[in-house]
């Protein structure tokens, strides 16, 4: 025995059917539906046979669901109003009303910059979800690549088979330390005159670290501490326990009474941060808006420092 071929039906039939059971006249359904009247008949036809069932009683005068037509009615409606429901929401997207974006940044760029540029993207995209991850590098890199961010802006260049990474920006060390500080009546800092003093360093894991280690080898620092938080070093050396280094986009962090932070133009000692995403995926539209944003609003270093 054949069996109806229901994945036939489509949804310009299911919209027949329902104008015939509100209309019970094939005249008035087919000029609903903007059809002629033996195009119209044929949609009815097409879709008893897939379903396989016989869903209105005709006769000349009288046009009326069968009870299983009367059944067929609910369902149908049903997926029809789906139907319109997802093609709104696909709607949304493309109008950017609703959507979702998530985004993955160093600490100090999530508190400095990043701000103003979500308020204007909010302001375009009041219904657009927004997920921001503040963490280090590498935690960045990962979330992009379990799919978890749609980009990040990390400070090392993640260039793989599944990640691509473009340089953004790049900022200078400064020296932060007391206005009363030997250092901060130096013209010219030196590496060796740093490492003279008590000295507060950023977690090994830090992109601020790894840059200093990195560009000071094999000069040792006075290692007074080793902290996990921008905050925490600000209040240390604000107290007179040490001096640090820090990278300009980190500088608002220390612009606090009774500390001053000079340039530091050592060969080496700049961190580069790049744009990182998946290769050969592309963006929603909100996370794609949004990244065309990051992109042409670098952090202004001269506002930083």
């Amino acid at each position: 025995m054949n069996q109806p071929a229901r994945s036939n039906v489509s949804v310009r039939q299911l919209q027949a059917f329902v104008a015939l059971a509100e209309q019970r006249s094939f005249t008035r359904a087919a000029a609903q539906c903007h059809l002629s009247q033996p195009a119209f008949s044929a949609l009815i036809g097409q879709l008893e046979a897939a379903v396989g069932l016989r869903l209105f009683d005709r006769s000349t005068r009288h046009v009326a669901p069968t009870p299983e037509g009367l059944e067929f009615e609910a369902s149908a409606r049903r997926v029809l109003a789906e139907f319109d429901a997802a093609l709104a929401g696909v709607s949304d997207q493309l109008a950017l009303r609703r959507g979702r974006v998530s985004i993955a940044l160093l600490p100090s760029l999530a508190a400095g910059w990043l701000p103003g540029i979500l308020r204007d993207y909010r302001a375009a995209h009041p219904g657009v979800e927004i997920t921001v991850a503040d963490v280090l590098s590498e935690p960045c890199v990962e979330l992009v690549r379990q799919g978890q961010a749609d980009f990040a802006l990390a400070a090392v260049r993640a260039d793989t088979q599944e990640l691509r990474a473009e340089p953004f920006c790049s900022d200078d060390f400064h020296l932060v330390c007391p206005a009363d500080h030997p250092l901060a009546r130096l013209r010219d800092i030196r590496p060796r005159d740093v490492a003279a003093y008590p000295f507060v360093h950023m977690a090994r894991s830090s992109s601020v670290r790894q840059y200093l280690d990195a560009a000071l080898h094999p000069l040792q620092m006075q290692t007074l501490m080793e902290v996990d938080q921008l905050a925490t070093a600000m209040g240390m050396v604000r107290a007179g326990l040490g001096v640090s280094m820090m990278p300009a986009l980190t500088l608002f962090h220390f612009a606090q009474p009774g500390l001053v932070t000079r340039p530091l133009a050592w060969s080496g000692l700049k961190r580069r941060i790049y744009l990182v995403r998946r290769r050969e995926r592309s963006l929603s539209l909100a996370a794609q808006d949004l990244y065309e944003r990051v992109k042409a609003n670098p952090p202004s270093l001269a506002l930083a420092a």
